[in-house]
């Protein structure tokens, strides 16, 4: 069976680097495997973009599921440390989808993007067969700045020190906790626990507090493939030496409870929510003081330093490849279909 998830660095290299149209002057950050956006130098105007595939979970409720969709977006840009200001979105949607409940997912999103000052300049809706909630669109977020201020992908330098925020499979808990609370044998404490990850999701403001407080040299958000994934491809991009403590990282509540009874590790599980930041060793305690302020845990896990790879407890790590989450989805949902078939 054919991985689920992104494609490998491997496939990538072979098969989408060598194809990138035509060569422009104007892009100074161009598509590489692991990194999170791209960017146009306009005669000194930084135009950062990424595009992501939309999915809608009705089972969050259309608007929790519309600001949970538009914040998977829009993290790619953020850590890039400039606020994300434009956004264009497209919606495949499936023909079952109501008037009404598309009115409110859509109410969601035009409400956050007001809040963090994003304009909706251009996009396309419709319904169509064969479409269902897994993926229905998707959209390309935006921010323009001075691109002095950028935060490149590959910026990480001997000398800075790691960085990690809320921890491992942050997404993975909350998510799944969240969409499937019957399937899981764990205590009403833990599970809510659990469930109130899915809240933590969103990585817009720390990304942009973080590069205001100083010098941060990358950040990443840790998606698919984890945590491990997220530090792998920050030290591949930069070509250096990550150096990292596991029992410095912050490991929030439910996470551990959650992933063992699925029987997935938490280091490679999707962690939408989580940043990995390299951040200058005269910074470091800006930084922390600053997302402190905000409640968002946060610890020094490593130091980078010459040489190549992440070595995790004194063990070179290599790349998980295909992230665990996505095969827990998939057997919790047919749990759910099943059991949805004997009911009726």
């Amino acid at each position: 069976m054919t991985d689920l998830g992104k494609v490998d660095r491997a496939f990538f290299d072979e098969h989408i680097y060598p194809k990138l149209g035509a060569d422009r002057d104007d892009v100074a950050v161009g598509p590489k495997h692991g990194v999170d956006f791209g960017m146009l130098d306009l005669d000194g105007t930084a135009l950062v973009m990424a595009t992501d595939p939309l999915s809608v979970l009705p089972r969050l409720g259309f608007d929790r599921a519309g600001r949970f969709a538009l914040h998977v977006v829009l993290s790619d840009v953020a850590v890039s440390g400039l606020l994300p200001t434009h956004l264009a979105v497209s919606f495949t949607l499936p023909p079952e989808i109501t008037d009404e409940q598309f009115a409110e997912l859509w109410s969601a999103i035009d409400e956050e993007c007001r809040e963090l000052g994003i304009g909706i300049v251009t996009g396309h809706t419709a319904r169509y067969g064969g479409v269902d909630y897994s993926w229905v669109g998707g959209a390309t977020a935006m921010a323009v700045g001075d691109p002095d201020d950028v935060v490149r992908p590959d910026g990480a330098r001997p000398g800075d020190v790691v960085l990690v925020t809320k921890g491992p499979a942050v997404e993975a808990t909350g998510l799944l906790t969240t969409l499937f609370p019957d399937q899981f044998d764990l205590d009403d404490e833990t599970l809510a626990a659990a469930q109130s990850r899915l809240d933590e999701t969103r990585t817009v403001r720390d990304a942009v507090t973080a590069a205001a407080a100083g010098p941060v040299t990358a950040m990443h958000d840790a998606t698919e493939g984890g945590l491990f994934g997220a530090l792998d491809e920050v030290a591949e991009g930069a070509g250096v030496r990550l150096d990292v403590d596991t029992d410095a990282v912050p490991i929030r509540p439910g996470v551990r409870e959650t992933c063992e009874f699925l029987g997935i590790d938490p280091w490679l599980s999707t962690s939408s929510g989580t940043l990995v930041l390299t951040v200058g060793a005269d910074g470091v305690d800006d930084v922390l003081a600053e997302l402190d302020a905000r409640e968002t845990p946060v610890a020094v896990v490593g130091e980078v330093s010459e040489g190549e790879g992440v070595y995790v407890d004194g063990d070179l790590l290599e790349h998980p490849g295909v992230d665990p989450s996505w095969e827990a989805y998939e057997r919790l949902a047919a749990n759910d279909a099943a059991a949805n078939d004997t009911a009726d």
